[in-house]
């Protein structure tokens, strides 16, 4: 009779971690799914939702469902791709392939990528003051900087304007920059639909 017990004991107790198990993985699932469906619906808002994804699909289980987070996460993976793309600009323009006329554009673009640096890093600051009496405030000051530094990245490729500046270099400045602005685009979004639901 001992034995039959203990046998019906370790058989329930195997099936209740089982089971627990099994509700705990579920949730799992649904959880990551429903971050990532929050991710695809808030990309909804921008201009390239296609790169918003593929640019934050990766971060679904820190941004959970959150927007601000969500923002917050946009600033900083454009600040990256701006970071990398200003230190390979900058290496650029010391090649002696290069004209003296696109080693100018290229430290001019670099200039204008020092902004665009400048003010996300202001802007991924100010994210992280955003409460109380001062939201309003915060939030201006980050819709302006994201602005200021989307204007920065177009004034970057205006100096590789004109024929006589070499084919592969504009092409491949344009397509850096164009991929920053794309990403800055998305988060000046992202801050601005956050900021409307928050306001």
């Amino acid at each position: 009779m001992a034995e039959s017990f203990r046998a019906t004991h370790h058989l329930l107790t195997s099936l209740l971690i089982t089971v627990a198990i099994t509700i705990t993985t579920l949730k799992s699932v649904h959880t990551t799914a429903t971050n990532t469906e929050f991710v695809k619906s808030s990309c909804t808002v921008t201009t390239y939702p296609r790169l918003c994804v593929t640019s934050l699909s990766t971060h679904a289980s820190l941004i959970q469902t959150s927007s601000k987070i969500m923002a917050h996460a946009a600033l900083n993976i454009t600040l990256a791709s701006a970071k990398a793309t200003s230190v390979m600009m900058g290496r650029l323009s010391s090649s002696s392939r290069l004209k003296p006329r696109e080693v100018s554009a290229m430290r001019d673009c670099v200039e204008e990528l020092g902004d665009t640096l400048d003010e996300l890093r202001k802007s991924i600051g100010e994210m992280g003051q955003l409460s109380g009496s001062s939201y309003e405030v915060y939030m201006s000051d980050i819709q302006t900087w994201v602005s200021a530094a989307l204007t920065d990245e177009n004034t970057c490729t205006d100096g590789f304007e004109g024929d006589d500046m070499n084919g592969k270099v504009k092409v491949f400045v344009r397509e850096r920059i164009l991929f920053i602005a794309h990403l800055t685009s998305n988060a000046l979004a992202l801050i601005n639909h956050f900021a409307s639901i928050h306001g």
